[in-house]
């Protein structure tokens, strides 16, 4: 048996192994991706490809902890329900020895293309980072080319995640990266038959004329067309509190701006969160054949806690977001659920004109949605989730605040934005995470959460006299 076969044969040994241990945990999700076994980080070649949609993903089998990845695979057809496919790559060649690092899908020639990093750590210990291709027919078998890019001159080896794309017949790649003055950057490739890439420059970073310090790595950056301007998404690492922004270890935002593709360089605004919860990281972009454009999440954010999470006791660990549709209004990068969640509903309840002045309290089944619409109050208004999580708005603050009690040390923490009002407030809660989306996505807050089991209390509370339309779903 070759190096790969035997690879992806023992991690199949282990989703066997451990299938019974893993289905048994209270705290896995009904509808949310995740790892059948071990570990589950980045998002990778998210891809509408002949009509299917694809999402692979970083997998460590063998254990709760990072590792040498493999890239799990899932499909769909409409984005709800999701069927595991074979192993896509395995970490068995020289120039990935380390791990298949996180990458992008794109189709050329009638075929599925997916880009990644090779990890490589040498006998000393040193990192060693590679671009590579592997070319698919069928989106199951996938046939490695090998390395197509080297690293380039001024960086790291900090240098990795590349997403691809085509512009007026040229190919382009931006890579997550790390100079060697250790600034974080964006750079960016480019390529006419996307085996020969030729390294333009960075787009924009850390100390560059548009930023000053602003991280010292940034990784899985995404550069996509939308609306009429350019939006670069990217994870970058480093950044200090300010305020009640940067509270995570580790930050996902995006820059509005435009690029030149002649000089390679990215004019853009501010750096804005995309989300505002604890666990959010590593997002990446499709579009698909509606013309719409999609993201989805790793709902966790690396070194946060990540040893404290009550499912390694089950043998697993980690969760996606739900997919999303992105817009840009203004200044801001829109995000709303997916329209194809509506299939989840059932058991309506629609009850319109509710006035909550003292607790109210419903009780909800384990996963559901809730949409509090024509929201008007005079005070302050918030949700109790059960006993685990609370959500909450002052008007004379103007602050929204989502609180939850942290699995690590069993304190209360909270994550917090500015909303000049609350009008709307939709919400998906799955056995152990919640989204939150505000003014129809103009926030998003997304978290995981383990209340007791069997907790089915939500409990609405208002000072002064709260007013709003409100429907409630199980999924």
């Amino acid at each position: 048996m070759n190096r790969d076969s035997e690879l992806k044969q023992a991690a199949y040994q282990e989703v066997e192994a451990f299938r019974d241990t893993v289905e048994s945990d209270p705290y896995r999700l009904k509808h949310h991706i995740m790892p059948p076994v071990g570990l589950l980080n980045d998002p990778n070649g998210f891809i509408q490809w002949k009509g299917t949609y694809h999402l692979f993903y970083q997998w460590m089998p063998f254990k709760t902890g990072h590792g040498a990845k493999f890239w799990g695979h899932y499909s769909s057809n409409n984005l709800v329900n999701w069927k595991h496919e074979p192993i896509a790559l395995a970490p068995s060649e020289w120039y990935e020895k380390n791990g298949c690092y996180s990458g992008s899908a794109i189709e050329a020639d009638g075929k599925l293309h997916l880009f990644y990093t090779g990890n490589v750590k040498d006998e000393n210990g040193e990192r060693e980072t590679y671009q590579c291709l592997a070319v698919s027919e069928d989106a199951i078998h996938f046939d490695k080319k090998g390395v197509v890019a080297e690293l380039p001159e001024g960086y790291t080896a900090h240098f990795r995640d590349p997403k691809v794309w085509e512009h007026e017949g040229m190919w382009y790649m931006v890579v997550g990266a790390q100079t060697q003055d250790l600034k974080g950057r964006a750079a960016l490739l480019r390529s006419e038959d996307l085996l020969n890439w030729k390294h333009l420059g960075d787009l924009t970073g850390s100390k560059t004329q548009q930023l000053d310090e602003f991280g010292y790595m940034w990784e899985c950056p995404d550069l996509f067309h939308l609306d009429g301007q350019d939006v670069l998404v990217v994870s970058p690492q480093g950044l200090e509190p300010e305020g009640i922004k940067y509270q995570n270890v580790y930050q996902s935002g995006y820059f509005i701006g435009n690029l030149d593709y002649q000089t390679a360089k990215f004019s853009h605004g501010v750096f804005t969160e995309l989300d505002r919860g604890f666990d959010f990281y590593a997002p990446q972009t499709t579009v698909d054949d509606k013309g719409r454009r999609l993201l989805i999440a790793w709902m966790s954010v690396p070194d946060q806690h990540e040893d404290k999470h009550p499912t390694i006791a089950n043998k697993w660990i980690h969760t996606m977001t739900f997919p999303r549709k992105l817009s840009i209004k203004g200044e801001k990068l829109i995000q709303q659920p997916v329209e194809e969640l509506m299939l989840l509903r059932k058991n309506e309840q629609v009850i319109k004109n509710i006035v909550i002045e003292k607790d109210e309290v419903y009780q909800l089944e384990t996963v559901f949605e809730l949409m509090l619409d024509k929201m008007t109050m005079e005070n302050s208004f918030k949700i109790s989730i059960k006993k685990n999580v609370e959500l909450s708005y002052s008007k004379k603050d103007q602050l929204f605040t989502l609180t939850r009690i942290s699995y690590a040390d069993g304190l209360p923490e909270s994550r917090q934005c500015r909303l000049t009002e609350l009008n709307k407030l939709h919400l998906f809660v799955d056995t152990s995470s919640i989204e939150v989306f505000i003014n129809d996505g103009e926030e998003v807050f997304t978290a995981r959460m383990f209340p007791e089991i069997g907790e089915k209390d939500v409990v609405f509370s208002s000072e002064g006299e709260t007013v709003f339309d409100l429907k409630m779903w199980d999924l």
